[in-house]
């Protein structure tokens, strides 16, 4: 699946099992970033931990219950947009990082945007995007992309020995 040209040389495509390698690089490459906000960039960032997580979403693809995307600048990963689903509700969560120097182009606010028009093609009516509360970058996207702030989880975001609030930004489609 290709989700096609975001304008300026970048792309979103579906992430694949030959994007591991890549993708964990990246993630190596902005790691100290990412463990500012992101539970899962706690962990030690393996190989074999980044092909089971790609196979994992790969798996729930299949069924229809994620779309892991990645954002391409020419063939190289720079980031990742995903969508995780639930049939039953019609609604799903919104993820999304990028390379620091990538950052302030647009790009992911570009990708999630695509992300929605196929949200909106497979019958969801809602989609949030969970934040930390300090994250500003990732509110300003949630924020330019039409999404509505809702409210705060109080300590809802495990990042190593401590819990930070999170913010719920929700869009109705």
């Amino acid at each position: 699946m290709n989700f096609g040209e975001l304008g300026e040389g970048y792309a979103l495509v579906l992430r694949t099992a030959d994007s591991v390698t890549e993708m964990r690089d990246l993630t190596l490459k902005n790691l100290d970033r990412l463990r500012e906000w992101e539970p899962w960039a706690q962990t030690e960032q393996t190989l074999e931990g980044t092909a089971a997580y790609t196979q994992f979403q790969l798996e729930q693809f299949a069924t229809g219950s994620a779309v892991p995307g990645m954002i391409l600048r020419g063939d190289t990963a720079i980031g990742s947009v995903s969508l995780r689903i639930d049939a039953c509700l019609h609604t799903a969560e919104l993820g999304y990082w990028i390379d620091e120097e990538a950052e302030g182009r647009g790009v992911v606010t570009r990708a999630c945007a695509r992300m929605i028009e196929h949200a909106e093609s497979v019958a969801v009516r809602r989609i949030e995007i969970r934040t930390a509360v300090g994250n500003r970058r990732s509110a300003a996207v949630a924020e330019r992309l039409g999404f509505e702030r809702e409210g705060v989880l109080r300590q809802a975001l495990p990042i190593g020995a401590d819990r930070l609030d999170v913010v719920i930004y929700g869009r109705v489609l």
